[in-house]
């Protein structure tokens, strides 16, 4: 298979040039997309070698970011994109076990959650607690059975991707995808991933700090997307 590893990136500086260093021993080509980094990150790529870069002027979003990767990965011809962030959350050394299972699946999703009595302390409470409330809300609007809705450790297949139409520009854009991939039908399977939380003081942007709105802001996007092309109103 023709594998594309995508790094979504903002504000990454510290960590970026490592990361990519640790990807490379597994010989895939690597695309970094930048939304927007003001932190030295953009002029930071430009010293790397063979890597691919999509450089986002102002910040766009995470969801831009991966539609972005996606696209760039099905435009030129991958097979396969494995999205993983670059902050040190996501080992590349797990990269093999996506390699593994994708050949079988539509989607691989990596879940912090999947083995049991893997919760480090150091996790943010709010961030636990939503993605679980989240979690219980997909699983109950459709039959994925899921146990961690926002992990970006994931591989795809691009003729999975290709019959998606994800629109979703924030945080919640995993959301969409999860239930347009109910909705299509794809084979999906979960693996464990290392829970790593290096930086519990990292912030989302704007209102969405606030975990209210941040819960409410999900549970629209769930609500939007799963009311899409149906004929009866589901609420969340």
């Amino acid at each position: 298979m023709n594998i594309l590893i995508a790094l979504p990136a903002y504000n990454e500086k510290k960590d970026i040039g490592y990361i990519i260093s640790q990807i490379k021993k597994y010989d895939l080509d690597v695309l970094v997309v930048d939304d927007g980094s003001t932190d030295g990150t953009q002029r930071q790529l430009t010293e790397i070698d063979n890597i691919k870069t999509i450089i986002h002027k102002d910040n766009l979003g995470y969801g831009h970011t991966i539609i972005d990767a996606f696209k760039y990965g099905i435009s030129n011809g991958y097979d396969c994109i494995i999205t993983m962030d670059c902050d040190g959350q996501h080992i590349p050394d797990e990269i093999p076990i996506f390699l593994a299972q994708i050949p079988s699946y539509d989607i691989v999703s990596g879940s912090r959650y999947l083995t049991p009595n893997r919760l480090n302390q150091k996790i943010p409470p709010d961030r636990y607690a939503i993605n679980i409330e989240i979690t219980q809300i997909l699983n109950r609007t459709t039959n994925l059975n899921l146990t961690d809705s926002f992990c970006g450790f994931k591989a795809y297949k691009t003729n999975a991707l290709k019959k998606m139409n994800l629109t979703e520009n924030g945080y919640g854009m995993p959301l969409q995808l999860w239930i347009q991939a109910w909705k299509l039908g794809l084979v999906i399977k979960e693996i464990p991933v290392k829970l790593i939380y290096n930086d519990v003081s990292k912030r989302f942007k704007g209102g969405l700090d606030n975990p209210v709105i941040r819960l409410r802001y999900y549970k629209e996007v769930i609500r939007r997307e799963t009311n899409k092309d149906t004929g009866k109103l589901v609420t969340v």
